[in-house]
């Protein structure tokens, strides 16, 4: 884990509507994290679990567009939580921060106040880069949140099962090409799910799956039509400019 992060920038998000100071080099927020931010679905009242968080990107976004959530921010490195906290506090939105790993056990999340069957949404952006074919970081902190073990993803489902409400909803992105992976581990627990695969333009093939899944769900999974960020003349796309400016969800977000 890292200490302090001496050396940040400030960047906008959401149009500009959401502002947060991150690290200059290592792990920064961009698009995965408010494309998560708008395929989470949440309400007023909700208790918000956002797992390795960052510097608070993709759960400060969700708080921006949902007033009155319960947000708690879970983070494993000491300087990027203390980003969080004080981008929270810059953005005027009201959140928990813990300094946590999401693999450890019950006992520790309980006794950092997130006992079992006590969350109605998760969302997540787990270290997704397959440690096999992805040569990791010299940045320690970098390296953590984007090289995923063999255990990761089973481990994050897992601590998400734990702490969601049945019938508690979660959102993840994932490497596309890994959404067997994916599958596999909601599998245990996990139904109703809603997967969106995110093309970089429209020729290629999908980069990114973003699932949305409900603790017991029985519907049938749902595949929907691939979003596509980038045009023919590599601009964005019309309905990547309405979400990355936080003027519109994913389907997956709409009750």
């Amino acid at each position: 884990m890292s200490e302090r992060v001496s050396d940040v920038t400030e960047d906008a998000f959401l149009g500009g509507k959401l502002r947060l100071r991150q690290p200059k080099s290592g792990h920064r927020a961009g698009h995965d994290a408010i494309l998560l931010a708008a395929a989470t679905p949440a309400r007023p009242g909700d208790r918000v679990v956002d797992l390795g968080a960052g510097v608070g990107a993709a759960g400060l976004a969700v708080a921006k567009r949902v007033a009155g959530i319960e947000l708690v921010l879970v983070e494993i490195d000491n300087g990027l939580a203390e980003l969080a906290r004080a981008n929270a506090s810059a953005n005027a939105i009201a959140a928990e921060t813990l300094v946590l790993d999401v693999t450890s056990g019950a006992e520790n999340f309980a006794s950092a106040g997130l006992a079992p069957e006590s969350v109605d949404v998760v969302l997540m952006n787990p270290p997704f880069n397959d440690a096999a074919r992805h040569r990791a970081s010299p940045d320690k902190s970098r390296a953590i949140a984007h090289v995923a073990t063999t255990e990761t993803l089973e481990a994050w489902v897992h601590a998400s099962r734990r702490i969601l409400k049945s019938g508690g909803n979660l959102a993840m992105i994932w490497r596309a090409d890994g959404i067997v992976d994916v599958l596999a581990a909601l599998g245990r627990g996990f139904g109703s799910l809603v997967i969106l695969p995110v093309h970089a333009d429209v020729e290629s093939p999908a980069i990114r799956v973003l699932v949305r899944a409900i603790k017991g769900g029985r519907a049938p999974t749902r595949l929907l039509a691939g979003f596509v960020l980038n045009d023919e003349a590599a601009r964005p796309t019309s309905d990547a400019q309405s979400i990355l400016a936080g003027n519109a969800l994913l389907p997956m977000a709409m009750p």
